[in-house]
């Protein structure tokens, strides 16, 4: 009977434990966001709280309590399915943390937890607990973690009081914390929940060595050890600003506890709190980290980030947009573009295709520039790419950009794209080459600038009217194109380089004979022709056209014994 009578107090004992355990602050209350907040507004709200309590600047009273229920907040709020969890029960868990609810006749109370404790009672007995014979149908139960059984207490009441403050440890007892669901041990440790990353990808040393030394991107790196307090901030911020620099670089997390030596191969020592580090290449196209000790806020860590963006391309002045005539032998790209310096999308793909092209850019003031309407261009920004044959193409005019990652994304399209052309147009010079005619390109509207231009001392151009004779003229210039020739010390041009060799249909390009001589040399079925684009004076050698000549002719032209005339007009192709 005085077990009977206990009862009511048992159970009314249990359900103020159990709605005094799922009391637990409103995340969106604590963050002071909507329940329909984004993840982008909870981030903010986040990042703002954490920098008001954070214990390294706030010393006021209570500052700790609230900067752990802040990240608390944070940690079932960043979490998709803790976030669901919590909006269908109110438990991050996934389980009701107190629930009432009719269930096939029976109220059943649970508490959250591994395993689902709870406890029922039929419809009636709620009124009846105390009577003689009201309690019948009374049933308590635990669910095991692993198992997912039920073990039943009806009077059990000795055992019910040996574990109900913890302790015992038995199989069916409510002490033991995570072992029986019940109201013992949380689990954690002393420096609260032991975080891990849920969010950025993790790094380790495979990954570093195959993706970020070589690969080209900047990657924002922050190490840590998950018993180091502020983690999900440093997290939240490095994620930020990765979102917001999407497509221009990549974050990672390197965990030093599970990470050890690798962590020691970086020299990376996250003691009191995690680092961050941005992995930046060079000018010459070498990365290394470089750490970050600023203020932990998105928008300086965005600026560092930004400002250690790759630096590959060149920028050059509008007094010299031909960037053909720079050596190499990789095709090259010129970015035309109103900015003072070299634009963040640009310095992305120099870092990601620095070993495929030469990358350079330039701030012109508006599209009316001669230099920019000599190239073609007829909006801005705009890429112009030279073939490695030294053929100009417009690769792209008035870009519009609607964010980063999509800008980059089509850009690198274009510019793999370019390098197919590229490839094609040098598997046509290996045929070539294979048959003797390497290094002698046929002029044509687009690449005339790119071969002849003012930086070149001779032009010799190898003019023809017929198939015969351009086979015949393409031998013979390959082969002086390919000898050196002995000049008086006093000359004033340089080397073998001096000299660029072409060749001109006259069929097809009539009207580029004509700025030269009224009668456009129609006479001639073969003619050699030496221009000099900055003087604007030419001299040419007629008649029939031997490989003698030919070097002849070249060496003349080399010593200043040959006399040259001023063009009537500077020549065009079309």
């Amino acid at each position: 009977m005085k077990y009977r009578l206990a009862i009511p107090l048992i159970v009314a004992g249990l359900a103020l434990l159990l709605f005094v355990e799922c009391k637990k602050p409103d995340p969106y209350k604590v963050l002071g966001v909507d329940r329909k907040a984004s993840q982008r507004e909870i981030q903010k709200a986040f990042h703002k709280l954490s920098l008001q309590y954070h214990p390294d600047k706030n010393k006021n009273k209570g500052a700790q309590e609230k900067f752990s229920e802040i990240n608390n907040a944070y940690d079932i709020l960043s979490d998709e399915q803790k976030r669901k969890n919590y909006d269908l029960y109110g438990d991050e868990k996934g389980t009701p943390g107190f629930d009432a609810g009719d269930q096939g006749g029976y109220t059943h109370f649970t508490s959250g937890g591994p395993g689902e404790s709870g406890f029922s009672f039929k419809q009636g007995d709620w009124q009846n607990m105390g009577g003689q014979d009201g309690s019948r149908s009374f049933s308590f139960s635990f669910g095991g973690p692993s198992s997912g059984k039920q073990s039943s207490f009806g009077y059990g009441l000795n055992d019910i009081f040996s574990n109900f403050f913890g302790g015992g440890g038995g199989g069916g007892g409510m002490g033991g914390g995570s072992q029986s669901g019940g109201f013992g041990s949380s689990g954690k440790s002393q420096y609260g929940n032991r975080h891990s990353t849920k969010n950025i990808p993790s790094v380790n040393s495979e990954l570093y060595r195959k993706e970020i030394v070589d690969g080209g991107m900047t990657w924002l790196l922050f190490a840590y050890t998950p018993n180091l307090q502020g983690v999900q901030y440093f997290e939240s911020v490095v994620e930020e600003v990765g979102a917001s620099l999407q497509g221009a670089l990549k974050v990672g997390s390197i965990n030093c506890e599970s990470e050890k030596s690798f962590c020691k191969e970086l020299g990376v020592y996250p003691h009191r709190q995690p680092k961050i580090y941005v992995y930046s290449l060079s000018s010459s196209g070498k990365g290394s980290l470089v750490e970050y000790d600023g203020d932990l806020q998105v928008k300086s860590l965005k600026s560092f980030s930004q400002d250690h963006l790759p630096r590959i391309s060149k920028r050059i002045n509008t007094n010299n947009l031909n960037v053909a005539s720079e050596s190499g032998n990789l095709p090259k790209v010129l970015l035309l573009s109103m900015k003072k310096n070299t634009p963040v999308i640009w310095r992305t793909l120099s870092g990601l295709y620095r070993k495929r092209f030469v990358f350079y850019d330039a701030e012109v003031r508006d599209i009316s520039d001669p230099s920019v309407r000599e190239l073609g261009i007829d909006s801005l920004p705009a890429i112009v790419g030279w073939l490695s044959n030294g053929e100009k193409q417009i690769i792209k005019s008035g870009i519009s950009v609607k964010d980063l990652n999509s800008a980059i994304q089509e850009l690198s399209k274009l510019l793999n794209n370019f390098e197919k052309k590229n490839k094609k147009a040098a598997s046509v010079k290996k045929d070539h080459t294979e048959s003797g005619e390497r290094n002698i390109p046929l002029f044509t509207p687009s690449n005339f600038n790119g071969i002849c231009h003012e930086k070149v001392p001779v032009c010799l151009i190898g003019v023809f009217r017929s198939s015969t004779t351009r086979d015949k003229l393409q031998k013979i210039l390959h082969s002086v194109s390919q000898k050196s020739f002995t000049r008086r010390p006093s000359s004033a041009l340089g080397s073998r380089d001096s000299v660029a060799y072409a060749l001109l249909d006259a069929s097809k390009q009539q009207s580029f004979l004509n700025a030269f001589d009224k009668s456009g040399f129609k006479s001639s079925e073969t003619l050699l022709l030496a221009y000099k684009p900055k003087r604007g004076t030419y001299a040419t050698s007629q008649g029939v056209i031997t490989e003698e000549a030919a070097e002849r002719f070249i060496s003349s032209v080399l010593n200043g014994d040959i006399q040259f005339t001023k063009a009537r007009q500077k020549p065009t192709l079309k």
